[in-house]
């Protein structure tokens, strides 16, 4: 049987013939294989044959402090001499309660309910939103509205709201419909149109839509500020404080999915916070444990909770999932809380972000670059004419100069850790534009 001691190669042959991996067509792995990875050191990825790959993505996103952070270790540690985990239904733990006042005093949003996983949460928050309107007496309010190339995840409520066709299309037929608003992404603006002003020409479809179609509608889900999967979209804070206003004019919940932006990837702890509102269901995952294990969570208001409160079980909120709030995950998740409160980190990113926008100036003034963007810890770019298989081949050739980089169609963009250095981020842009040297 192979040891941690084997080389790439062998890990290589066992992977194939055993697992299948996500989001992932499994004969392309014949020309571009995963990377096999031994271990991490902070924000590098270390294969089996030793060699060392900056993590440019966050591991998909959920990497905030680096990977083995010690703090996050010992957290983990000390909780399983504990209790690693015990059913919610029932019973409940001192991580997942301080786990959830901690959030609560963050967001102004109580009564916590946990997932597993980002998909997860956007289904809890679209059954609560569907279930409060039944509840209240206005069963006839069931539609979902999203914006265009938004995503929310790939189970079946997920995907409706999803609008990603790579992904959707070929469960059409399982899913519910929904209807999309154009997308404040500013790179759609014309010539001449402010950011601000596109999000609010976005804003104004949004508001029509929901002037018609209240009645039957219960919520609005949007990514805030970043649109991820739709290459790093970025849009302007005002579409947010447009939306809130719309959403309480015609009675309708707005979700903030902050799976992917929250914990200050947007440059404040939740991005909702640049437009100075607060959502009526927020939701949580990714860098919510700084990438150690699965938790989701979602945040919603007094309100909401109160019409599910009654003598009859068929008014509450009848969702779990056998590891729902598992205690390992929320020590986790409260070792990153006492990260962000003991080391400034926020304060600390400002000043990285800054240095970081600098080094990667000679990117954003190349030939082949349009669309250059940067919203706190994340920064993005789109490739003209980029040539056929041009993300995998990106990808793959910066695995050979020690980046690991994954870019989305032809929106090349980084997310790094945030313990990341100047000398790490020196070497991101360096290799980026080696790549594009060469295209």
């Amino acid at each position: 049987m192979a040891t941690e001691d084997s080389g790439n190669s062998d890990w290589l042959t066992r992977s194939r013939a055993a697992l299948w991996h996500p989001c992932t067509q499994m004969k392309h792995l014949e020309r571009v294989p995963p990377l096999p990875i031994a271990r991490g050191e902070g924000p590098w990825l270390v294969d089996f044959d030793g060699r060392r790959y900056l993590d440019a993505i966050s591991s998909w996103w959920v990497n905030l402090f680096g990977h083995a952070n010690p703090r996050i270790n010992a957290a983990i540690v000390d909780q399983m001499c504990r209790i690693e985990h015990v059913m919610l239904a029932g019973c409940t733990h001192a991580p997942v309660v301080e786990l959830s006042e901690r959030l609560a005093g963050l967001t102004g949003l109580g009564h916590a309910f946990y997932g597993s996983d980002g998909a997860s949460a956007t289904e809890i928050a679209l059954k609560m939103s569907f279930q409060f309107w039944r509840n209240v007496g206005q069963p006839a309010k069931t539609g979902f509205v999203s914006l265009e190339y938004g995503y929310h995840g790939e189970t079946l409520g997920a995907l409706s709201v999803t609008d990603v066709a790579l992904f959707k299309d070929t469960y059409a037929p399982l899913l519910r419909p929904t209807h999309q608003v154009i997308s404040p992404d500013w790179r759609r603006a014309e010539d001449g149109e402010s950011a601000e002003s596109y999000a609010l020409r976005a804003a104004a479809s949004l508001e029509d839509f929901l002037a018609e179609c209240a009645d039957t509608t219960a919520a609005v889900i949007l990514e805030p500020l970043v649109q991820g999967a739709a290459g790093m979209a970025m849009y302007h804070p005002v579409y947010l404080a447009c939306a809130r206003e719309s959403c309480d004019r015609h009675r309708v919940h707005l979700i903030a999915d902050e799976i992917a932006v929250g914990f200050g990837r947007t440059g404040t702890l939740f991005a909702c916070e640049q437009a100075d509102i607060r959502p009526d269901f927020l939701c949580l995952s990714k860098g919510i444990t700084g990438g150690y294990l699965p938790l989701s969570c979602v945040l919603t208001t007094d309100a909401v909770f109160a019409a599910f409160y009654d003598d009859a079980t068929a008014r509450g909120f009848l969702h779990s999932h056998s590891y729902t709030g598992n205690a390992l995950a929320c020590r986790a998740a409260l070792a990153v809380l006492d990260l962000f409160e003991q080391d400034e980190v926020l304060a600390v990113n400002r000043h990285k972000a800054v240095r970081f926008t600098q080094l990667l100036a000679p990117i954003a003034a190349h030939p082949r670059v349009r669309h250059f963007r940067h919203t706190g810890m994340i920064w993005a770019f789109d490739v003209e004419q980029a040539p056929a298989g041009f993300s995998v081949d990106f990808h793959r050739r910066a695995l050979e100069r020690g980046l690991f980089i994954r870019p989305i169609g032809a929106s090349v963009y980084f997310m790094p850790p945030y313990v990341i250095g100047e000398a790490e981020m020196a070497h991101m842009a360096k290799v980026t534009l080696e790549l594009l040297d060469t295209l």
